[in-house]
């Protein structure tokens, strides 16, 4: 039985193809992202979730081309983004598009602002980068902007520095800097991390207001499987470098097939179970150097663990209706005509 096409759709607006990236230490290159694929379509927010360390904000990074210069490689896949792959892409040729077509909200809005400039000059540099704009019209497009996130005073807030903002605020200008030249792909890597439970679903709100109105597709970065049902409309569960599962989030929360997403579902509180005692996962997370190059890279963790699963691979195969999982419990793990298709 043959699975997915290879060939994109139509409506697709990006493409992950067989993505390794990760870190030069020691003159040998271990991967936070291994052989990771997937597509995002026009107007979708696709989440990604999965624990620390498990390669979200590397493949992000990746994305974008902002790994670091020194250490931080891209070995292998394409990125295609509208047809193009751009994973060769230039700095010059990325400057196009970073901000412009594809923008990215970061994880610490304190560390992404610049402290020495004001919400108004990083607002603007976007602007001036891609938009052919007058210095009266970008501060008053950027007073629009932060009007248009929900900030109050923008008139005043458009003239202080970050550190005279709140959390939630500094997190709104990055938004505002984000959409500031309406993107068609918005990256949001753990857009809510840090901020107090009330402040978190304004944000939340907020982004998909702004996906509404822009048309944008979002790529949203979590580990917080409540964001994820709240937002997507389908789901990444990655672990250690490699997607594990990949449904729609009613599938997910309704019928997970990964014993790892089994047992992430299992950890959130209910509120009609309030006297059940919540699941842990024992272990941790391999480290980089201690990937293992053969078997499934949970079974350390798994309570459904075989003899098997420490000496073959599981490949991403269908297990029903468009849902998919690593793992050889399912039979599609097994076996793979190498087109990221799969055989039964």
């Amino acid at each position: 039985m043959v699975g997915k096409e290879d060939s994109p759709s139509l409506d697709t607006i990006l493409q992950v193809k067989e993505l390794k990236a990760g870190f030069d230490i020691d003159g040998k290159v271990y991967h936070a992202v291994d052989n990771v694929s997937f597509d995002v379509k026009k107007k979708q927010i696709l989440g990604v979730v999965g624990e620390s360390g498990c390669g979200k904000s590397v493949m992000s990074m990746s994305i974008m081309q902002l790994l670091p210069k020194e250490t931080g490689k891209v070995t292998g896949g394409e990125i295609v983004f509208e047809g193009k792959n751009i994973e060769n892409y230039s700095i010059n040729q990325m400057n196009t598009i970073r901000g412009n077509d594809i923008s990215m909200i970061f994880q610490e809005p304190m560390t992404a602002l610049n402290p020495v400039f004001t919400i108004g000059f990083q607002l603007q540099e976007i602007l001036f980068n891609h938009q052919r704009i007058s210095k009266k019209d970008a501060r008053e497009k950027s007073i629009h902007l932060l009007r248009q996130v929900g900030i109050s005073r923008p008139e005043n807030i458009v003239d202080e520095y970050p550190h005279q903002l709140s959390g939630g605020m500094r997190q709104r200008v990055m938004i505002a800097i984000a959409i500031a030249c309406q993107p068609k792909l918005l990256i949001a890597d753990e857009p809510t991390t840090a901020l107090d439970v009330t402040v978190q679903a304004q944000i939340l709100d907020l982004l998909r207001e702004i996906q509404s109105i822009n048309n944008m597709a979002i790529i949203l970065i979590t580990h917080d499987l409540g964001v994820v049902a709240e937002m997507c409309d389908d789901v990444i569960v990655m672990y250690a470098g490699k997607i594990v599962e990949r449904t729609n989030v009613d599938a997910l929360f309704h019928n997970p097939k990964h014993p790892y997403t089994q047992l992430l579902l299992q950890s959130i509180p209910k509120l009609d179970e309030e006297e059940k005692e919540l699941g842990s996962i024992d272990g941790l997370v391999p480290s980089l150097k201690d990937m293992p190059e053969v078997g499934c890279r949970f079974a350390d963790r798994c309570p459904k663990r075989m003899p098997e699963c420490t000496e073959i691979t599981p490949l991403l195969g269908f297990v029903e209706n468009g849902h998919e999982a690593a793992c050889l419990l399912y039979e599609n793990s097994y076996q793979t005509n190498g087109r990221n298709t799969y055989v039964k």
